[in-house]
């Protein structure tokens, strides 16, 4: 199974497979022994090549937070199709997506609004928590795509952006 995650601003092509004991871990021409197991308690243990460290997982949305070793890691998920549109030169932070199920409970800006990176553009709600969509990169709202109250699935199309210099006359 292939995935892409970004590390920082550095892209991470790695591909998953399964092994007699668990997995392994393609990364370029490395191949590392994997396992992610969690125990009863909650805490979970990562073996890594032969080596077992406990680590504390935790997410939100497509960001995976780990902290291991005494150090903190932000990990964030990039959609395959984002990824090939983003690589085929189309614009993948042009599309805001919903980074879970939920349903549209307030709207902060409109179609024509410039956005600064950041910048909230509306607030979802999921299982009775509300989570606020930022946008990823400065622009102008081209469209918002669900009404309030609409309950949509995740990766569902919320607003999508197009380049300040579209909307300059």
């Amino acid at each position: 199974m292939h995935h892409a995650f970004k590390i920082g601003e550095t892209e991470v092509s790695v591909e998953l497979s399964r092994a007699r004991e668990g997995y392994r871990l393609h990364v370029g021409e490395w191949v590392i022994p994997v396992n992610l197991g969690a125990a009863a308690d909650g805490h979970h243990w990562l073996t890594l090549d032969g080596e077992t460290v406990e680590v504390v997982i935790a997410t939100r949305g497509d960001d995976v937070f780990i902290h291991v070793d005494g150090e903190a890691h932000q990990l964030q998920y990039e959609h395959p199709l984002d990824r090939l549109a983003h690589q085929a030169g189309g614009a993948a932070a042009d599309s805001v997506r919903a980074p879970m199920p939920g349903s549209l409970v307030s709207v902060a800006v409109k179609a024509g609004d410039t956005v600064s990176k950041g910048q909230t553009l509306l607030v979802m709600e999921s299982m009775k928590m509300e989570t606020t969509v930022i946008s990823p990169r400065d622009g102008v709202v081209a469209e918002i795509h669900q009404a309030m109250g609409q309950t949509f699935d995740r990766d569902a199309l919320l607003v999508t952006l197009a380049p300040e210099s579209e909307n300059k006359p």
